[in-house]
């Protein structure tokens, strides 16, 4: 007799996909902005991040739009080549955010160890990037419900507890006396000024990833109630959590801040005890670690779907007893270690901002790309008459014009984030500058065309030879 699967509760949905997300490495990045912060994570999670929590609700419920998440619903209303991109962009984004979150990782490690060449010799920030990116991937041989186990231990004590305790000791500081940072204080509106808007990439970056959870839903226990519901909770904690840890950070680190270890300074501004901050260091890293594993399993799972349609080498399938798809994984850590490189040795290096940043910006174009290919779907979901009577669980309030306008502002905040990433941060000067957008725009070309090309010369001849 066959097992039945195990389900995963709502909670262990909600770490899991929360875990994606909820991004503390990014708070420095969002502290630079100043009181601004609050606008700009206001405006893409109204604008933004709510239309993808609940458009992917409605395309998640919809009977038959279960299977491979993101690569269903646009394969599904748009063709199979463009849900073969957008799954694609989905996972290969990830390949380039998992050295930004790996970067993360060592700042605070590195302060916790007392050993600063871990994160500015490039050769051993290299080395780091291999081993902790491939012990996190071979755990991940265990199985989902051991990713979501770690997931929840990560979002609970990786997450929660650093920032409740930032919030708290933050409040003290600023309540025994101690001087606001100026960066925080200096504007007295919270609106940015026109030439501070390319930050806007870095906001969107905060909410990316909750529907990358989506091709597990067929293991959540009542997926139709719980599922909308799992992302109405998630705009409401990643805006909370997003917010007070960045102006946190804003608030109480003084001078110039390092977009790798940020948040260890802010504990190191508002603790007295080294001991304590290095506890804090150690909570945090295990939160990213545990974010690094939610997003090995997440988008891989989509890919072995792929590889059932036979879109992909027969070897794409392979699972092993835990249903993991071993195969897909270890060519995403040999992809992972290529990223690792480029952008550790040909991105500034070191503990140089320059890595960081044109990380971050690719990360965020290439997802992007799959987010304009999400709402273009949810249009053709709307407006085709053949749609309407598709079966769905939940359906986005408003009537249609209100569908219409909350799937544009989507969109339209997609594409500008997208035309902003290639305007080159101000704190980038000359050479520097010129590296960034370079490596930017060449890594974009050709990761957009490599799945349409894909597609054409492979994917269409083994499909036909297949049926």
């Amino acid at each position: 007799m066959t097992q039945e699967k195990k389900k995963l509760s709502l909670f262990s949905f909600f770490a899991m996909t929360a875990s994606l997300f909820i991004t503390v490495y990014e708070y420095p990045t969002f502290a630079e902005s100043g009181k601004t912060l609050i606008f700009f994570l206001l405006l893409c999670g109204l604008f933004w991040f709510l239309p993808v929590a609940l458009c992917s609700a409605e395309l998640a419920t919809i009977k038959g739009y279960q299977e491979g998440g993101i690569f269903g619903w646009v394969g599904k209303l748009l063709g199979e080549k463009y849900g073969f991109a957008a799954i694609f962009f989905q996972w290969f984004q990830v390949t380039v955010g998992f050295v930004t979150m790996i970067y993360f990782i060592i700042g605070s490690l590195s302060y916790v160890l007392d050993f600063k060449e871990m994160n500015s010799n490039p050769v051993i920030k290299y080395l780091c990037i291999l081993l902790i990116f491939w012990v996190l991937t071979f755990l991940q041989f265990r199985g989902t419900e051991f990713s979501a186990k770690l997931a929840k231990y990560g979002f609970v004590l990786g997450i929660i507890v650093p920032v409740v305790i930032l919030l708290i000791m933050t409040v003290k500081y600023v309540g025994t006396g101690h001087q606001i940072n100026p960066r925080f204080v200096q504007d007295q509106t919270f609106l940015p000024k026109p030439k501070e808007f390319p930050q806007l990439v870095s906001f969107v970056l905060a909410y990316m990833g909750v529907e990358a959870s989506a091709p597990h839903i067929t293991e959540l226990d009542n997926p139709k109630k719980n599922y909308p519901l799992i992302m109405f909770l998630l705009v409401i904690v990643g805006v909370l959590l997003s917010t007070i840890g960045g102006s946190a950070v804003s608030m109480v680190v003084p001078g110039k801040l390092n977009l790798d270890s940020g948040v260890v300074d802010a504990f190191k501004a508002v603790i007295g005890s080294k001991i304590i901050v290095k506890l804090m260091a150690i909570l945090v890293s295990f939160g990213v670690m545990a974010q690094v594993s939610s997003w090995i399993v997440s988008p891989t799972e989509g890919l072995r779907v792929v590889a059932e349609k036979n879109l992909l080498p027969d070897k794409f399938k392979q699972v092993n007893k835990n249903k993991v798809p071993t195969f897909i994984l270890v060519i995403q850590g040999f992809l992972v270690s290529a990223w690792g490189a480029v952008l550790t040795f040909g991105g500034g290096g070191g503990g140089s901002n320059v890595s960081f940043l044109t990380a971050i910006s690719l990360t965020v174009i290439i997802y992007l790309s799959a987010y304009v290919l999400f709402f273009i779907a949810y249009f053709v979901l709307i407006l085709k008459k053949s749609n309407q009577s598709l079966e769905r669980a939940y359906t986005v309030p408003g009537g249609k014009l209100m569908q219409l306008i909350i799937a544009g502002c989507g969109l339209i905040i997609s594409v500008l984030a997208i035309c902003l990433s290639f305007i080159s941060p101000s704190e980038l000067k000359g050479s520097a500058a010129t590296t960034y957008v370079m490596t930017l725009s060449i890594s974009f070309v050709i990761t957009v065309a490599v799945p349409f090309l894909f597609y054409k010369f492979y994917s269409l001849k083994k499909k036909t030879k297949a049926n």
